[in-house]
């Protein structure tokens, strides 16, 4: 029952906190984000939100800086939304997997162009 649970607040936390980073979060410092996932402990107190960022590496690291520096907002601003007892710590991970399946795919591109005739 516990995982039932904490896969529907993880999707209403990943709902909700996309929706905002794009209408009330203004920073210029984030760059183009994309949240990918969310995990959050059985007991609810922490949450990692995994996310893709578009950019170079500075880029990358500068807008995850900044959503850290704003994680107490972002969790006033979830906690209005959604009704928990306590709103669990948001983690932010940057998630790479994007950018290793665009690498993969490149990869196979070039590989199908160097043998055309198979």
């Amino acid at each position: 029952m516990a995982k039932i649970r904490t896969g529907r607040v993880a999707e209403q936390i990943k709902k909700e906190l996309s929706q905002i980073l794009q209408s009330e979060f203004k920073d210029p410092r984030v760059g183009f984000i994309t949240l990918t996932g969310v995990d959050v402990t059985n007991d609810l107190s922490q949450a990692k939100v995994f996310l893709s960022v578009m950019g170079t590496e500075e880029q990358k690291e500068e807008s995850l800086r900044t959503l850290t520096r704003a994680s107490g907002f972002l969790r006033s601003e979830l906690a209005k939304k959604i009704r928990l007892r306590v709103m669990p710590e948001l983690l932010f991970k940057v998630d790479s997997s994007i950018d290793y399946g665009s690498h993969i795919e490149k990869l196979l591109h070039e590989i199908q162009e160097e043998e055309p005739d198979k």
